[in-house]
């Protein structure tokens, strides 16, 4: 094709396209009206532009940055937004009359929404303030009910594009998908452009080669240019926002050093492209957005797998519920359930909220929430728990508390605390990127001055690829990215930690202070020893199966399977123990003055070679017809695991205490089994007296406080870090920085572990990123590195950040961690209980106080 055609071609006129008044994009021609002033590409935006203009925000439209696509409004009335049940969910009373609610907003992406999301007060009278988490996009509203309904609120939000949604109601899944096809367009938009500079490129490739007049070359060099400078408009956009942000905030962020990269290359190509000489970078640069574009991708998505498994909680309660109105069953979305409503859920399927039984009786799977091995019998009028599973029969649920307010909703507020909570190293890491970036602009500057004072080739070149090799995304990365997959693990080993912080604090030995009750024991009244002939234990278990005492409680989890008889003139004797007739017998059972006043003296044969009780034991007499045929030991016993778990924290450097509110004999005598030094015990201590011990303590050095929660709750507040054990979750959501959904220490131990793997995984990203942009760095001022190769090397560094976190050895894997592990799904459950140790039979038991 000659030059004249080429030109003719270029000089063609254009079909007029008429944007629109909104949002700038064309308007179809069938919706053109050419006696109208303003045109809209739909009545959306029509709607939104008159809404701005009758309320005075005409400013929105002076924005650079502002809605990109049709306001596509949904219609809705949002009338379940005035629900009583919404509020009591969703909405916060404020004085004066006032309440508040946390709506997520669809379509948040620029300045100019949160600007008009900020004028919502302007639009509709009654709301008194409006203010845009941009990065979330989550908005805080406040209003006057008495004066606008929260459904006129959402209808306003709704006409102006953005579609409301309460805060935990939102289909994550369906906005990320909506989130990654636009990031795809944007790649593919940036790889269509590449491909078409490339390719007219070629050609001034080929003139340098064979030679080429000045007018094509020129020619060449402007068609370059121009298909160049859409990809800076829109799909590389994103990099200049991000660099304007924290020019804004006066903050060194990661996007600004490829900033300047970028538009150091359009000027000086732009630059020559007018003059007519040396030359251009446009092929390059329109394939490094591309490239930098699919970097970001990859990066995001590798980000999104490891912050997952922080939400694992949530992932295994259903999606959906069936409900029963009219005695018809019809499915919601569980975000949709409210208090009140009635569930059908069939045997193998999750509950979706937390509710009350109506009818019917069942068996549920509670693993995950209270670390039980074993399904727990529900009958009518039971509570059953959102994400724990129906394994026996199909039942029917009134609902009482959904979405947010669930039990299993509040413990992951807790350990979603930990965004908020930023460990010491995390800072650290921070500051380090912030200095990294200022030293590589500084360094980057200093390369093109020299090397163009030298007139060394390709200096703006290399100074590009040293701001874009040098990106610090892997060193911003290497520590939260490190703390939030650990934190996830752990939550899938039943160890739900609230912040990076403790996580830090845990790796480090220090003082480890213990509470007894619960902690060191297992909390309850134990059968431990029977010294008796088997066909006593019916007699017993029959006088005690209507007691409520503790001891009968331990008769009975001891001997679920013996036979009970009907009981005649059954009596309870303040003091001393239980009397009544069993299949003709009187039997007695109680303590041994209670028993001894009964049989005289008489007593079994065997009774003289039956070994003397330990003192730490409650002993219990049986005598039947006035003799005295078995004596019981009761208390509570120590948990199997205590014993080698605390030998092995010693052995990596815990200093470990006792702190009991016991009477201090048994303290002592349950630390004497355990291995603790009579100066490491201490009993009889109050509420007061622990948190005064661990002040003291704190001194010292670190300080973890374990304990049930209870009694404990102001010194694990007090305490470096606090640990909640098994037995105590709603006590420990409040103070606990750490709750073990499992019972005994094992899980101490590898929360100790899995602490110090953690620091290893984060050491070990941090010298990864140092390493990659020290050697980058060096590429680049030699001038061995093009801005191209810079490109392709800076997303490899986030990908090797993200993959070491998620394959670092930080906690075990879900479902191969030691002892117990858990597997749950929607509609599943898998439980293996933990191997019986020889140990279990050697455990000391002690009375509970």
């Amino acid at each position: 094709m000659s030059i004249d055609a080429l030109q003719a071609g270029a000089a063609a006129p254009a079909q007029v396209l008429v944007p629109c008044s909104h949002c700038g994009l064309d308007v179809p021609h069938g919706l053109v009206d050419e006696s109208r002033e303003r045109q809209f590409c739909c009545t959306g935006c029509e709607t939104a532009f008159g809404i701005l203009h009758t309320h005075g925000l005409a400013a929105y439209y002076g924005f650079a940055e502002r809605r990109e696509g049709p306001v596509r409004g949904s219609g809705r009335s949002y009338e379940e937004f005035d629900h009583p049940a919404f509020a009591e969910l969703y909405v916060k009373s404020l004085p004066g009359g006032r309440a508040r609610t946390e709506l997520y907003l669809e379509g948040i992406h620029c300045a100019s929404c949160v600007w008009l999301v900020e004028r919502v007060p302007l639009l509709q009278s009654g709301v008194l303030r409006s203010e845009l988490d941009v990065r979330r996009a989550l908005a805080v509203v406040e209003w006057d009910p008495s004066a606008v309904s929260l459904s006129a609120v959402a209808r306003t939000l709704d006409a102006l594009g953005y579609p409301p949604h309460p805060f935990r109601g939102v289909a994550r899944a369906d906005m990320r998908r909506r989130e990654d096809r636009a990031m795809l367009v944007r790649i593919g938009i940036a790889g269509a452009i590449a491909i078409n500079v490339m390719l007219t490129s070629l050609a001034l490739y080929a003139g340098e080669v064979n030679g080429m007049e000045a007018r094509f070359e020129q020619f060449f060099r402007w068609m370059t240019f121009a298909i160049t400078v859409p990809a800076f408009i829109w799909p590389g956009r994103v990099f200049f926002s991000g660099a304007w942000a924290a020019l804004r905030t006066r903050t060194l962020h990661m996007d600004l050093p490829i900033a300047i990269a970028l538009a150091a290359g359009l000027v000086r190509g732009a630059i020559n492209t007018i003059t007519g000489t040396g030359p251009i970078y446009f092929d390059g640069l329109a394939l490094l957005i591309f490239a930098l574009l699919v970097g970001r991708f990859l990066q995001q998505r590798g980000q999104r797998l490891a912050t997952d498994s922080a939400e694992l909680l949530h992932a295994i309660a259903p999606d959906t519920a069936r409900i029963v109105e009219q005695d018809r069953l019809r499915e919601v979305p569980a975000s949709a359930l409210l208090p009140g409503m009635i569930l059908d859920v069939r045997a193998g399927e999750s509950f979706a909220a937390d509710g009350v039984l109506l009818d019917g009786r069942t068996t549920v799977n509670a693993a995950l929430l209270t670390g039980e091995s074993r399904p727990t019998r529900v009958e009518t009028g039971g509570n059953v728990y959102a994400g724990t599973l129906n394994v026996e029969a199909p039942v029917r649920v009134r609902v009482e508390q959904a979405g947010e307010q669930s039990r299993i909703a509040r413990l992951l507020q807790q350990v979603e605390q930990s965004a908020a909570r930023r460990a010491p190293i995390v800072l650290t890491a921070n500051r380090l990127a912030g200095v990294f970036t200022a030293v590589v602009l500084v360094a980057a500057a200093a390369i093109f001055v020299v090397k163009s004072q030298l007139n060394l080739p390709h200096a703006l070149d290399d100074a590009i690829a040293l701001l874009i090799v040098t990106c610090p995304c892997a060193l911003a990365l290497a520590t939260p990215l490190a703390i939030t997959v650990a934190v996830g693990r752990a939550a899938g080993n039943g160890m739900l930690i609230k912040g990076g912080d403790a996580l830090e604090l845990l790796a480090k030995p220090g003082i480890l202070v213990l509470d007894k009750t619960g902690t060191l024991t297992e909390g309850r009244t134990t059968l431990v020893t029977w010294q008796g002939p088997d066909w006593v234990r019916e007699l017993v278990l029959s006088l005690e199966a209507g007691s409520s005492h503790p001891l009968a409680d331990g008769f009975r989890r001891a001997w679920p399977d013996v036979a009970v008889h009907p009981v005649q003139h059954a009596e309870h004797v303040v003091g001393g123990g239980l009397t009544g007739v069993v299949n003709g017998h009187r039997v007695h059972v109680g303590s041994p003055r209670f028993v001894q006043q009964t049989t005289q003296g008489a007593a079994s044969p065997h009774a003289m070679h039956w070994p003397e009780l330990a003192p730490t034991l409650t002993p219990v007499h049986v005598a039947v017809d006035g003799v005295l045929v078995a004596v019981a030991g009761l208390g509570d016993k120590v948990r199997s695991d205590a014993l080698p778990s605390l030998q092995r924290l010693r052995a990596s450097g815990w200093r470990t205490l006792m702190l009991s509110g016991d009477s201090p004999d048994v303290a002592t005598a349950v630390g004497q089994s355990l291995g603790f030094d009579a100066s490491e015990v201490t009993g009889g201590a109050s509420p007061e007296d622990k948190l005064r011990v661990v002040e003291q303590l704190k001194t010292e050095g670190t300080v973890v406080m374990v304990g049930d929660g209870v009694n404990d709750a102001a010194a694990i507040a007090a305490a470096h870090v606090g640990v909640g054990v098994h037995g105590g979750a709603e006590a420990c959501l409040s103070t606990a920085d750490v709750y073990l959904t499992q019972p005994g220490l094992t899980a101490l131990v590898g929360l100790h572990e899995g602490a110090r793997n953690t620091l290893r995984v984060i050491r070990r990203n941090i010298a990864l990123s140092i390493g990659y942009n020290l050697v980058g760095a060096s590429l680049a001022m030699a001038g061995i590195l093009s801005p191209l190769i810079a490109a392709v090397l800076m997303p490899l560094s986030s990908i090797t950040v993200v993959l070491g976190s998620w394959y670092g050895h930080s906690f075990p894997r879900r479902g191969t961690s030691r002892g117990t592990s858990r597997g749950t799904s929607r509609g599943t459950s898998r439980v293996t209980p933990a191997a019986h140790t020889p140990a279990a039979s050697q455990s000391q038991p002690v009375p509970q106080s």
